[in-house]
């Protein structure tokens, strides 16, 4: 993973929030909260929490009188968030490394994490640290991408770059978003942790978008493939997100935008 893949500051985190969220995370959310409410924590850890499209969703899908603690290693992501959802005191907002974890031996019922494990450095420290924080019998609910060639939009954004960069195309998306999809790389993973009862499943979807521009906007300046398109040539990021709206508009025409998405979803005690 790139030093720069994990970075999510500058306009990233305004825009994210605005076209990416809508896009392709809202839907996992959703399942998200459901498998969470399903559980009935009264301790709830959120790890990853971006910019609180899961926290919105298992905050309206839960009780009153439950902790729920929303933690980002970037502390941008964890701003619009918090500025979101200021007004549920349920919810405490903490900067925090998912791999070095600021809390207690056994404090949760239920961690969840939406789309943040490919992030991890070292996944088994990091499903560790969320064992050792989970009551005895608890949760760890998570989703991770599936390979590229699965999600339909980001991987026609990938090509459509390739042709612009040929000799060193941006490899951002495949490298660490939908880097990490294999069940049984991820079982393994879990269980070197300590984790025993582990399930995983294969999740697919529609994506929807309102145009190309939309989508190319959403991916080329709302993620770190921004960083890595300007790492090549700053100048260029705006012909870096037309290139990739032409191609998109190429292939779904020049009206609304529909891709499919899946993603794999993990339930670990």
């Amino acid at each position: 993973m790139s030093s720069t893949d994990k970075v999510f500051a500058g306009s990233i985190p305004k825009l994210y929030d605005e076209y990416l969220v809508p896009m392709i995370f809202a839907v996992y959310a959703d399942d998200i909260a459901r498998r969470v409410a399903a559980l009935s924590p009264s301790a709830l850890l959120e790890i990853a929490a971006g910019t609180g499209a899961v926290t919105r969703a298992v905050a309206a899908a839960l009780p009153g009188g439950i902790r729920y603690v929303a933690t980002d290693l970037n502390e941008p992501m964890l701003a619009i968030a918090a500025q979101r959802q200021a007004d549920d005191d349920r919810i405490t907002w903490r900067q925090a490394d998912g791999m070095a974890l600021p809390f207690g031996d056994a404090e949760f019922d239920v961690v969840c994490c939406q789309f943040g494990a490919m992030f991890f450095p070292d996944r088994v420290k990091a499903y560790g640290e969320v064992k050792r924080v989970l009551k005895p019998g608890g949760t760890f609910v998570f989703n991770v991408w599936d390979r590229i060639e699965d999600n339909v939009l980001t991987h026609e954004a990938t090509m459509a770059l390739g042709t612009m960069f040929p000799d060193d195309p941006p490899r951002f998306m495949i490298r660490t978003p939908h880097g990490y999809y294999d069940g049984d790389v991820i079982r393994s993973d879990l269980e070197r942790a300590g984790f025993r009862d582990i399930a995983i499943e294969t999740r697919s979807d529609i994506s929807h978008a309102p145009s190309a521009e939309y989508v190319a906007i959403a991916l080329c300046q709302g993620t770190p493939l921004r960083n890595e398109i300007e790492a090549r040539d700053a100048s260029k990021l705006q012909a870096a997100t037309d290139i990739v709206a032409e191609a998109i508009r190429t292939r779904h025409g020049s009206g609304p935008v529909e891709g499919k998405i899946q993603a794999v979803v993990i339930e670990a005690r």
